[in-house]
């Protein structure tokens, strides 16, 4: 394990590893802890008592947080005819077909997300080694495969996150920066665990949010009290 620095040493002091805060008193002290010299990104974990080994306990989607994340994504769109140029006016960074498809192969990825119409996965789908990897495969269930390309482009523009549970059943969402407002913290952070509670599988058993925690990329993981959310 690597030997924390002295100011990693400091800021882990103001954090009571044991006890469980409350959402707004967690965020602030993530904000108090943050001290690169970067605008770091603050990160909700969240645990759920889900088996993501059986087909009906996945949990995978996307949404718009209240106040976006504070980064502004790169948007590859696949599209052709008519909805390119739909897509293009929206607003995506890169537009195209058989020569984005023929630029990724050759290793090209100036781009954070993928959105493309169906009739264009049977080609982009021969990309699934390259971009699954990196997370970048369009996919129905986050609305990144759809013929709705403006939405799905100012949507992805606005502060679109995706989530999914890994296999030891934790689900990872960034939820802003630092800098933001204390507030617009909070209810993005509220916002996720809503909306990881309304897509609660129905076979899912026990308790369902096991545990939650906020941390910024630097600094120490805050852990957040699941009833200071949950009974709202």
């Amino acid at each position: 394990m690597a030997k924390l620095t002295k100011r990693q040493q400091e800021t882990a002091k103001l954090v009571d590893r044991s006890k469980a805060y409350d959402t707004k008193e967690a965020i602030e002290l993530v904000q108090k802890t943050a001290k690169a010299n970067f605008d770091e990104t603050v990160e909700a974990a969240f645990r759920l008592g889900v088996d993501p080994k059986k087909a009906d306990q996945q949990i995978r989607g996307a949404m718009v947080l209240p106040h976006g994340t504070g980064k502004t994504q790169t948007v590859l769109v696949f599209a052709k005819g008519d909805k390119a140029k739909e897509a293009e006016a929206a607003g995506a960074d890169y537009v195209g077909d058989q020569e984005l498809i023929n630029k990724i192969n050759q290793g090209w990825f100036e781009f954070d997300v993928v959105v493309a119409t169906p009739d264009m996965m049977a080609e982009v789908g021969k990309l699934g080694r390259v971009l699954g990897p990196k997370g970048l495969m369009p996919n129905p269930k986050t609305g990144t495969v759809t013929f709705e390309v403006e939405k799905a482009v100012n949507e992805i523009k606005a502060g679109k996150v995706e989530y999914r549970v890994d296999k030891s059943s934790n689900i990872h969402v960034p939820i802003g920066k630092v800098s933001f407002d204390l507030d617009k913290l909070v209810e993005n952070f509220e916002a996720i665990a809503d909306q990881l509670m309304k897509v609660k599988p129905q076979a899912a058993k026990g308790i369902y949010m096991r545990n939650a925690a906020v941390t910024s990329t630097m600094g120490p993981g805050v852990k957040v009290d699941t009833a200071s959310f949950l009974k709202k």
